[in-house]
């Protein structure tokens, strides 16, 4: 009986506590160093655009909520970069799947 105790903590742990974006993207002097997760390619070409112009250090996370998607900066992007990812953010391009369904 404690076992099972034990495993429903664990996976209750791993649901609640792990990181999990539905995008990640790591920058590196303007340029992009790692992506993780689906990257739609004109959202791409923007942001490289907007690095290539102001170049930075830094990442941001792009998240799937209830209410839809949530993008996330490290402190390192400046605020007015910020902006402009978030004018170009494609937001029909990460729909939420459950979205899709009809009762």
């Amino acid at each position: 009986m404690l076992y099972v105790i034990l495993v429903a903590a664990i996976i209750i742990f791993w649901l609640v506590a792990v990181d999990r974006p539905v995008l990640k993207v790591s920058f590196l002097h303007g340029k992009i160093s790692k992506v993780k997760g689906h990257f739609p390619a004109k959202f791409r070409h923007n942001v490289e655009e907007i690095a290539s112009i102001v170049p930075f250090d830094g990442s941001f996370k792009v998240y799937q909520q209830r209410t839809g998607t949530k993008l996330v900066f490290t402190d390192a992007v400046p605020k007015k970069v910020q902006q402009r990812i978030r004018n170009v953010f494609p937001h029909q391009g990460f729909r939420n799947r459950s979205s899709n369904k009809r009762a």
